[in-house]
């Protein structure tokens, strides 16, 4: 017999964590894991958009070290039932990429904002909800104590999806949208 999807025992804003204890959906451990699925989400769209072979797959490596995070954060720090797999490599892994792509690219000079074309704009919410899951893990790990590591990997990982972003930008032959101040 097949699984149904729902369970109806969420009704009243409550969900159940890997290990059965009872949170209020609004609990910021819900928000931190809630914020990595969605960016999970559009780390799968911005993949989708994207013919580079080497690049699709760093970013199903993404996805997958993604779900193992919110995995993490969603079971009971009570009972440890599912430990953090993150490794230190795999934030290397960003770091290197990074660098790879900044070897080509222009300085930065000035800011730059989202736009100039859809893919553009993938990275740029990716890296935004990025920058919101790290916010509130880190939030988590002001009550509750959160690996390091799970911190570090988001954090890199913002970065990762900026410099993708120029990257693409300029594999495209899109110029990067100049923030331009009034003063």
């Amino acid at each position: 017999m097949a699984l149904k999807i729902y369970t109806k025992t969420g009704d009243e804003g409550n969900t159940a964590l890997f290990g059965g204890k009872r949170l209020p959906k609004s609990h910021v451990r819900i928000e931190a894991y809630g914020t990595i699925d969605e960016l999970n989400a559009f780390t799968g769209l911005l993949r989708d958009h994207l013919d580079d072979k080497q690049i699709r797959e760093r970013l199903f490596e993404i996805q997958n070290r993604l779900f193992d995070l919110g995995s993490y954060l969603a079971s009971d720090p009570e009972k440890q039932l599912i430990e953090l797999t993150l490794r230190e490599t795999d934030i290397q892994d960003l770091e290197n990429d990074i660098d790879s792509m900044e070897q080509n690219l222009p300085p930065l000079k000035n800011f730059i904002l989202p736009g100039g074309h859809p893919i553009l704009s993938y990275c740029h919410i990716a890296r935004c909800v990025c920058r919101r899951a790290e916010r509130q893990t880190v939030a988590l790990h002001q009550h509750e104590e959160v690996n390091p590591l799970a911190l570090q990997y988001l954090n890199r990982l913002s970065d990762y999806f900026f410099v993708l972003g120029r990257k693409l930008a300029q594999d495209l032959g899109v110029q990067e949208v100049l923030w331009k101040s009034r003063s």
